[in-house]
């Protein structure tokens, strides 16, 4: 990963799961790096552990206590960042929080909440960093949706319809910002043991524990490995394991093979639960 070596990476949601595992990858790389979270403690800790990853003395690191789904702390954060630390080689958008629920059991605070975090978040710091990027005529953009953002899946009607979000504005900007020399991804990862996943767990129905679990559970360092790794291979779209890239595939060729599956999975759960 000798691209990395003195590179500057902003990485949002870099406090825990796959931005810290991404943040303390990048350290070892030689990275400079900032990471941005809501949690000031969260972040103290994430920040030790970053630096304690650190190729060599040199390297610069900083946190930053943000909340992305607020446009005008994001400008402000990260007008004051890029005056520090200069414009980003690579934005890795990682921010992002995770509901699962019946849809009648989805408020709409939730929904809006999981909108405001996982999309307009992506949007809010894109808008505050692309034009930087593209005075500096060159870098890369790693926007994270999830499996669930090519599938719809049962329980996710907040969370796959930001991520869903997510893909489309990150193709569209691709295309845009392509001629300026910057690269734009889409990392989506399915199950991975962060956090985030044990806290959707708390009211995941049964349901989409049954499907979910066809696509196994992924550890952090594996999935922000694969990043890294295929980012810098200006793939569009990175999706860690051979069980989701197969999801994916027959998603786009047998969508109604996918959907039987799924709907095979749902029926045999409230079998189980009828019998209860």
């Amino acid at each position: 990963m000798n691209y990395y070596l003195g590179k500057t990476i902003y990485i949002t949601g870099g406090s825990s799961g796959i931005g810290l595992a991404a943040a303390v990858l990048l350290s070892s790389y030689g990275a400079n790096i900032v990471v941005f979270a809501r949690n000031k403690e969260k972040l103290e800790k994430a920040l030790a552990q970053i630096e304690a990853s650190k190729k060599s003395a040199s390297q610069r690191f900083a946190s930053v206590s943000l909340d992305v789904s607020d446009n005008r702390a994001v400008k402000k954060a990260m007008a004051k960042t890029v005056g520090e630390f200069g414009a980003p080689d690579m934005l890795i958008n990682s921010a992002g929080v995770a509901y699962c629920n019946d849809f009648e059991h989805t408020s709409f605070e939730k929904f809006d909440e999981e909108i405001k975090i996982d999309l307009y978040g992506v949007w809010n710091v894109c808008e505050a960093l692309v034009p930087v990027m593209k005075a500096k005529g060159a870098g890369h953009i790693v926007n994270i949706s999830s499996l669930a953002g090519l599938v719809g899946v049962y329980g996710y009607t907040a969370y796959s319809a930001a991520k869903f979000g997510v893909i489309g504005f990150s193709e569209s900007l691709r295309g845009e910002l392509k001629p300026h020399g910057i690269n734009v991804s889409i990392l989506c990862p399915p199950d991975t043991d962060t956090p985030q996943l044990h806290e959707e767990n708390k009211t995941k129905p049964a349901e989409t524990k049954a499907i979910s679990g066809n696509a196994g559970l992924y550890q952090p360092d594996y999935v922000a490995r694969v990043m890294l790794k295929y980012a810098l291979k200006k793939k569009p779209i990175i999706i860690p394991g051979l069980d989701g890239k197969f999801t994916h595939i027959m998603k786009r060729l047998f969508p109604w093979l996918v959907e039987a599956v799924m709907d095979g999975a749902i029926k045999k759960v409230r079998k189980q639960e009828a019998k209860k």
